[in-house]
């Protein structure tokens, strides 16, 4: 079992910054896949971005492609997200996910093992 606490959420203006962090209870080098999701109020949870495990391979959304840099630290067992440039459309809880099952860098949430409670992101303009 692998719990996710993520934390840095927060209310910001639009064009600001907000680093997202993400602990594990074991150690993330165990982790094969770490993601990134959000869920905008009445839409699906969507993709954000994806690190494998050595932290050597990353892959992003269109939306948040140039603006957003996923990365980990696994001797501290934490997953940051660092977004720059937040746009109002930005507004979502984010949720942290663990793939410990595939070295795949996937985009599906289903294909996830582990998830966080989610830390509010909100944008105004």
């Amino acid at each position: 079992q692998v719990q996710l606490v993520e934390s840095g959420g927060g209310l910001v203006q639009a064009g600001e910054s907000l680093r997202l962090s993400c602990a594990a209870s074991r150690r993330t080098s165990s982790i094969y896949v770490m993601g990134w999701f959000r869920q905008a109020p009445g839409k699906e949870r969507e993709f954000v971005a994806v690190i494998s495990r050595s932290g050597g391979s990353t892959y992003y959304s269109d939306p948040v492609k140039g603006r957003f840099t996923i990365s980990r630290d696994n001797a501290k067992n934490n997953v940051y997200l660092q977004m720059n440039s937040l746009k109002p459309e930005d507004t979502a809880v984010y949720y942290c996910a663990a793939r410990s099952l595939s070295w795949v860098l996937s985009t599906t949430p289903s294909d996830y093992d582990y998830w966080g409670q989610g830390t509010q992101v909100t944008v105004s303009s």
